[in-house]
């Protein structure tokens, strides 16, 4: 016979009831509170707790603070606290076992799950610990700030719309007030070294110490963001040391060698070593940022594209950037880079090609379009951003453009910015906050049948396109886009909080990157993330592909946004619309949604990063082309990259060609993704993708591939990112022939 009771714990154990140890807490809750305690107080609590066998501890708890609360409220609040730092001391303990437990270290991130975290070790448990706390900390500050610029109401508002899941605050898990992601000029670099930054080094002289102070230089940078940090310069300012070393006509000194030693090196192989340098040590794991690889973007530009960002520019020593020179500088790295990719897995830098489009169906620069093909021929990985114009990328130039822009009606305003920080100057994103629009939709869509038709929705289910009949101006107009206008006008406001919070650091010099003018604050933007806009289309019944009624769903949608943010920007806060990686996001969002009764897609696991489902083999290219392309993404500035996945690379004259589809739908920023191989025994790496080894026969394979933007081994990825990894439709050679 049972003569004693069990209690569940919160973690989901049971143990049975300890009437000392429930004693003890009661005896330090009055110590904590400094209060005088009889052991026959204590003694009358336990004697009037009604316990039952498989009680909960949190209804005891409640018992007890019930009457500790009649009784003395300085100790029940002593109580309550002390039993809160026990709680989350205990989940703590559990959390360790838990990730030591887990599959990898995205797998066992309990907050913001990151493939960009190679290996699980003491220092990412050490990172991935306090995130729950800083969480806490972050929305206290925030709700603080939103409180006394805009009142509790708000502040209130804020953490529901959060708590509710249909807005979402990227990066909430690091310190309080950190900016996102930043496109930095290096001028500063050039004119002081690292001093700027709290370093000792002062401005580099040569090719030597300049790579060496680079790597110092970004990985500074990095850790006062969240997020990436892009050097479009990179490649013109390696070019400018080499000519101050070597002199402006090195191209005909490449083969000379150069080093006296028993290397006896020639000047091609002193710069590709200095290429090595630069990037393997990007792709070490970086302690101050939890073990993570530094997030490095760098960009290349075609000539004409080249002359409109930096035709002014001017070195220190007063001396114009050299294109000839830096046009061979960016064919051998590209080269070279593809080549290492051989031997070693390589994922920065994240590669931008910004080609200017002759503005019809083909480039200005049609030289530098027929080498963006034959690298993709030759298997390397990297994105291409296409403009008619080179003021369309956030650089300085762009900013002053946008300003006149903005005195222009007929100008729909989007400023083709990236949050990722890539190919861009001197701009990047202060803070993103995404919007669930499968959750904001759908609640509109009830709404609606519920006041015009009286009909309530059935939870979990799509609409019936026969008996769910509905005026689709109604709808999208006094519904759907009332709710997003509003949705968006309250994210305004909570952006301008998170603003002057990063303000107050910059006022009280703690953001060293701003201080020293890498940045300028008042050139990056807040920014308003959208996710769930396919599997909202899916629950209306639209077909999501490149057709008329799926097209106008998505323009009035981004059009509300497009208009809010125009109509809320200020002198120091500028606003703009991303379509947002969503790398953990994506399944977070799709797991609330399904177990809060809102419809899900069985198809999927998590939500699409695209205009697309990435699984449908019903979309063909020329269909992802259009729907990454100007119909559809003219409302939008960023974050839309069209990741074309292909099951083997195609040849030069193929890609040559899609480059002028491309440029035909206006889709301007796109990528092809074919699977890498790496095999597990032997190391070998190939640049198709492989059932088995050619080099040892093993069948114990991996694949490199994007998992939203950058490369890595789909083993890295968090679980759910594995699912959707195995369902991706990677067009078959027929296909890419057609």
């Amino acid at each position: 016979m049972k003569i004693y009771m069990d209690v569940r714990k919160t973690n989901g154990s049971i143990e049975e009831f300890d009437k000392a140890k429930l004693a003890r807490g009661i005896h330090e809750a009055y110590k904590t509170a400094g209060q005088y305690c009889d052991d026959s107080i204590v003694v009358s609590i336990i004697n009037n707790l009604y316990i039952y066998d498989g009680i909960y501890s949190s209804e005891i708890r409640r018992q007890v603070v019930d009457s500790l609360m009649s009784i003395n409220k300085k100790v029940a609040l002593a109580y309550i606290e002390k039993f809160d730092a026990d709680l989350d001391l205990r989940k703590k303990r559990d959390f360790i076992k838990d990730y030591i437990d887990a599959k990898n270290a995205a797998s066992g991130s309990k907050f913001d799950a990151n493939a960009n975290v190679t290996r699980k070790n003491i220092v990412t448990l050490g990172n991935e610990l306090y995130k729950e706390n800083n969480i806490k900390q972050n929305r206290y500050i925030m709700c603080d700030k939103i409180k006394t610029l805009y009142g509790r109401h708000l502040a209130d508002q804020y953490l529901k719309d959060l708590n509710s899941h249909v807005l979402y605050k990227h990066d909430e898990s690091g310190t309080p007030g950190f900016p996102y992601c930043v496109a930095i000029t290096m001028y500063p670099f050039l004119i002081s070294g690292l001093k700027e930054l709290g370093g000792v080094s002062v401005a580099p002289t040569d090719l030597k110490s300049f790579c060496g102070e680079f790597i110092n230089l970004v990985y500074s940078v990095s850790s006062q963001f969240m997020g990436a940090v892009a050097t479009p310069e990179f490649l013109m300012y390696f070019d400018y040391f080499i000519r101050k070393d070597y002199g402006d006509d090195y191209l005909e000194h490449l083969d000379d060698v150069v080093e006296l030693n028993i290397k006896k090196r020639t000047l091609t192989k002193v710069i590709d070593n200095y290429f090595q340098q630069v990037v393997h040590s990007m792709n070490m794991p970086a302690g101050n940022r939890g073990y993570q690889t530094v997030f490095w973007n760098i960009g290349y530009f075609d000539k004409p594209y080249f002359e409109g960002v930096f035709g002014d520019f001017r070195f220190p020593d007063n001396t114009a950037p050299k294109w000839e020179t830096l046009d061979w500088l960016q064919r051998h790295f590209m080269n070279w880079f593809n080549e290492e990719r051989n031997h070693y897995i390589l994922t920065f830098p994240v590669e931008t090609m910004a080609l200017l489009t002759d503005g019809g169906d083909d480039f200005a620069d049609k030289d530098y379009a027929d080498f963006t093909a034959e690298m993709w021929s030759k298997g390397h990985s990297f994105f291409c951003y296409l403009s008619n114009s080179p003021d369309s990328l956030s650089s300085c130039c762009r900013l002053r453009n946008s300003l006149k822009d903005m005195t222009d009606e007929t100008h729909n305003h989007t400023t083709h910015q990236y949050s990722m920080g890539t190919a861009s100057v001197s701009t990047g994103s202060k803070s993103v906050m995404t919007i669930n629009l499968n959750r904001l939709i759908q609640d509109s869509v009830r709404r609606y049948f519920a006041e015009r038709r009286g009909v309530h929705l059935e939870a979990g289910k799509p609409l019936n396109p026969v008996s769910n009949f509905y005026d689709k101006d109604d709808l999208y107009t006094n519904f759907i886009a009332k709710d997003i206008r509003e949705m968006t006008e309250r994210v305004h406001k909570y952006q301008i909080a998170f603003n002057e919070i990063i303000k107050d650091f910059l006022k009280a010099e703690m953001l060293d990157v701003y201080k020293a003018g890498f940045i300028d604050m008042r050139r990056q933007y807040l920014t308003v993330g959208v996710n769930g806009l396919t599997e909202a289309a899916e629950f209306l019944g639209l077909d999501v592909s490149p057709n008329p009624e799926y097209g106008a769903f998505v323009n009035t949608i981004l059009e509300t946004i497009n208009i809010a943010n125009r109509n809320d920007r200020t002198a120091d806060a500028m606003f703009n619309t991303e379509f947002v990686p969503a790398e953990n996001l994506a399944a977070k969002n799709y797991k609330w949604d399904k177990k809060d009764g809102y419809f899900v897609s069985e198809k999927h696991n998590l939500y699409s990063s695209y205009f697309y489902n990435p699984e449908d083999e019903n979309v063909s290219m020329i269909d992802k082309f259009k729907l990454h392309g100007e119909d559809f993404v003219k409302y939008l500035d960023g974050g839309s990259a069209l990741h074309m996945n292909i099951a083997e690379h195609l040849s030069k004259e193929q890609y040559r060609q899609l480059l002028k589809v491309a440029a035909h739908y206006g889709t301007n920023y796109f990528t092809f993704n074919c699977r890498n191989t790496v095999c597990n025994d032997c190391g070998y790496i190939s640049k198709d993708t492989l059932a088995k080894c050619p080099k040892c026969g093993s069948e114990n394979l991996d694949y490199l591939t994007r998992v939203i933007g950058y490369l890595k081994r789909v083993s890295s990825f968090a679980e759910p990112r594995q699912i959707e990894a195995g369902k991706r439709f990677y067009a078959p050679k027929e296909q890419e022939n057609a």
